[in-house]
């Protein structure tokens, strides 16, 4: 995905690119402003003018316009949690916890459960010893191998694109980010109950005002297909042929980020949409910066134009990347076996 960084070059890689992205983490507060206005109105917009036509006994097909950009907002909305999770979208910490829950009920995703799993992500991201928080189920050649014949069916079912992105974000939003895991601490556990309530007393509301089958018919449609794009995003920004895997004691955090994440060049249009993380490979290296200024940081930093962009064509491919080979070094399909 990217050249070669040696061992003896990494020390000089990161001093430089840690030089040049400080200016990139600040925060901007009018961006950030401008960025809740042209997202946030059209999608109330969208979804209030939805429910309106339900109301007015229009068929569902006929607001199905609506329902798919209202998705893509939601996407984005998603993005502007992201950044909260990171504390990079405001300067206040304050106001991004706020908005943090703000945009993780929209979401369907408790802010501080989710913030801690995306955490622990980043940090063992390309690690084949530290697998299982915050990111897609992978095993290797040789596991799989060992597994049982009832382990590789579940991994196959798992891995069938139908499954993963079919019922994947009716599992994740729907039923997933309804509960804590196990190692929660107490603000982790707290946030899921907010997050909770929060949806209980909005569908309450919907029902004292007699919309509720109306408010149903849209949200529910508008999460399943944004949940289809936003699982989407996250699998292909780490699954991909030539990625980068490693065990703990051979494991970078430079490669990890240059070489294990994408860079997905996706059209301006759906760029605009996905909030930029298509620059993924940007947002590992540096998590701090927003997505505001990530295309900023990439126009600037030739480092990050050396590497190989994921086209929208070529990613379709990591449909059938389904394992990662450890001696061939690269992510394989099952017909591979």
């Amino acid at each position: 995905m990217s050249p070669e960084i040696t061992e003896n070059h990494e020390r000089d890689v990161v001093s430089r690119l840690e030089s040049k992205l400080k200016q990139y983490g600040s925060a901007d507060t009018k961006k950030a402003i401008w960025q809740l206005l042209n997202t946030f109105i059209p999608y109330v917009a969208l979804f209030g003018a939805s429910i309106f036509m339900l109301t007015r006994d229009y068929a569902w097909w006929y607001i199905l316009p609506l329902i798919i950009p209202a998705a893509a907002l939601l996407v984005r909305i998603f993005i502007f949690f992201h950044d909260c999770c990171h504390a990079s979208f405001f300067t206040s910490q304050r106001a991004n916890r706020i908005l943090g829950f703000i945009t993780g009920i929209l979401t369907f995703t408790p802010y501080d459960e989710w913030r801690s799993a995306h955490n622990t992500h980043h940090a063992t991201a390309g690690d084949l010893d530290r697998r299982g928080t915050g990111d897609v189920w992978t095993m290797t050649v040789d596991e799989y191998r060992a597994s049982s014949g009832f382990k590789r069916f579940v991994y196959r079912f798992y891995r069938n694109p139908v499954v993963m992105f079919g019922l994947g974000p009716i599992f994740v939003f729907m039923i997933v980010n309804r509960f804590h895991s196990k190692k929660s601490g107490s603000r982790e556990r707290m946030s899921v109950i907010i997050t909770n309530v929060s949806l209980l007393l909005i569908a309450l509301a919907a029902w004292q005002f007699g919309i509720l089958g109306e408010y149903l018919l849209v949200q529910l449609p508008i999460m399943f297909i944004a949940g289809i794009f936003g699982i989407w995003l996250f699998y292909v920004q780490h699954q991909y042929e030539d990625v980068y895997w490693a065990r703990s004691d051979k494991w970078d955090r430079v490669k990890a980020a240059l070489e294990g994440s994408s860079y997905y060049k996706l059209p301006k249009v759906l760029q605009w949409f996905s909030g930029n993380i298509g620059l993924h490979h940007i947002h590992h290296i540096r998590p701090r910066i927003p997505n505001y200024n990530l295309q900023q940081c990439y126009d600037d930093i030739t480092e990050f134009q050396d590497i190989q962009p994921l086209t929208l064509g070529r990613s379709m491919r990591s449909l059938f990347m389904n394992l990662w080979d450890e001696k061939k070094r690269k992510m394989v399909g099952f017909h591979s076996l």
